[in-house]
């Protein structure tokens, strides 16, 4: 069975839960995790890791996003994007590509955001999607995110405005569409959703989901690329792989606070540590003694 990650380009129509159940039985691998969730209707980056690998999914899942779609203006739809129902319209023929590039740079930087509804989000043990299918809606809290690009890099006479977004992880895009037709006097929703990258993993290095195989399986190292790594000597290998505890000086010269991704000389990853007091300690142990 295969350890390591798989960089996605998932297709329209698929959930991400989707994927993994692919991935399950294309890589005879029961142990298979998914970072940062898509929507069925978007497309674009998903990692998905397998065996081992899965362990390090939550160091990649709050990496910034990367995203390209349409707004389309003049219709509101119940769920803020093309799969829902529309639910109002507005005349906005008027609206200029001046005023929704002056909308977008004010929709950026860090904001507070309320999730939809039909979000993947948790409330009170359940998915807010699942909560919004049933025909209930719960208060939700807004919360921080940041933008640091929303830019409109096309317009179209019928109303349709191309957009691309770099932002913080849990940041809702269809959000941020809505909020720019009201910000340019009407509505709108957000369509062909593509994720264009998540961190250092871009699109170019996704694979379609109908050609994967295990020549496409990354080491379980190339999950924490975007750590800094920490090289060590066979005997601190060998603790490492026990999960000692490792004094600051063993760590070398690593700067901030981590985590690290602790490495042999060979590059093999074996174990990413956290900084605890004066050294550090193991979050997760990947090192053959475990």
């Amino acid at each position: 069975m295969a350890d390591g990650l798989v960089v996605v380009d998932k297709p329209s129509g698929w959930t991400s839960h989707d994927v993994v159940g692919r991935c399950r039985r294309l890589f005879a691998q029961k142990r298979v995790g998914h970072a940062g969730t898509l929507d069925p209707g978007a497309t674009g980056v998903l990692l998905v890791g397998l065996g081992r690998a899965t362990r390090l999914l939550r160091f990649v899942s709050d990496l910034p996003k990367s995203y390209q779609g349409e707004v389309v203006l003049g219709l509101g739809t119940s769920t803020l994007d093309a799969d829902g129902e529309v639910v109002a319209r507005w005349d906005m023929e008027g609206v200029t590509l001046e005023q929704l590039r002056a909308a977008a740079a004010g929709l950026t930087g860090d904001l507070l955001q309320v999730p939809p509804m039909v979000s993947a989000l948790k409330v009170g043990g359940r998915r807010l999607h699942q909560l919004a299918r049933a025909g209930v809606e719960v208060e939700r809290e807004a919360r921080p995110v940041s933008v640091s690009r929303f830019e409109v890099t096309g317009w179209a006479a019928t109303g349709v405005a191309r957009v691309q977004v770099d932002c913080s992880s849990g940041t809702y895009v269809r959000s941020l569409a809505a909020d720019l037709g009201a910000a340019v006097g009407g509505g709108a929703h957000l369509r062909a959703l593509r994720r264009t990258a998540i961190g250092p993993f871009r699109e170019e290095e996704a694979h379609p989901l109908d050609a994967l195989g295990l020549e496409h399986v990354l080491p379980m190292g190339e999950a924490v690329r975007h750590l800094e790594p920490v090289v060590v000597g066979p005997a601190a290998a060998d603790a490492v792989g026990h999960g000692r505890p490792l004094l600051r000086a063993e760590l070398g010269h690593v700067t901030g606070p981590g985590p690290w991704a602790v490495v042999d000389h060979q590059g093999a990853l074996l174990a990413v540590y956290e900084a605890a007091g004066e050294g550090a300690r193991a979050s997760v142990v990947l090192a053959p003694h475990q």
